[in-house]
């Protein structure tokens, strides 16, 4: 199973439209995730459209229409991994221990807001994933997203994708 993973594409403040290169997984996705920060409802609209599976939350730049059709967690259960996704979990200093506190239930966390790329697991194995921006690179030296594979229980073929510069 493979996995397209987003976060913060803040259209069209940041960005006009979602990069052709990202745009150009969708197809090959069986799962699209997008960890909050939408902005507006065309790119929800566009990704429900397009995607195969999509498991999304609203982020705090999200409106009432975004978060009427959105939770603030999403969890899901993809190739027997246990997901959950989310948009902030607060400072860097700390995030494993406080996030296998509060999801103990998960085996994957993806979550946005930092806009910063990130790939650790807690000392009690929960992954969390934080696929960037890739319409917004803020302090990064590029806009990112995640490509990844559920295979045989496990989660593998994990990849930073780095755009090109507008």
């Amino acid at each position: 199973m493979r996995l397209l993973l987003m976060s913060d594409t803040h259209l069209p403040v940041r960005a006009r439209a979602l990069p052709d290169q990202l745009l150009a997984e969708l197809p090959h996705a069986d799962v699209v995730i997008h960890a909050g920060d939408w902005v507006d409802t065309a790119t929800l609209d566009l990704l429900e459209s397009r995607s195969r599976r999509l498991i999304a939350v609203y982020g705090n730049n999200d409106g009432p229409e975004l978060r009427a059709r959105l939770p603030e967690v999403a969890r899901a259960e993809l190739g027997g991994l246990r997901f959950g996704v989310v948009h902030e979990t607060g400072p860097a200093a700390g995030r494993e221990v406080r996030c296998a506190a509060r999801f103990p239930d998960l085996d994957v966390l993806v979550f946005g807001h930092s806009h910063i790329p990130w790939d650790t697991s807690a000392p009690s194995g929960l992954r969390l994933l934080n696929p960037g921006s890739p319409t917004d690179r803020r302090r990064q030296p590029h806009c990112t997203y995640l490509t990844a594979s559920v295979a045989d229980g496990g989660l593998t073929d994990v990849e930073l994708h780095r755009l090109p510069l507008r």
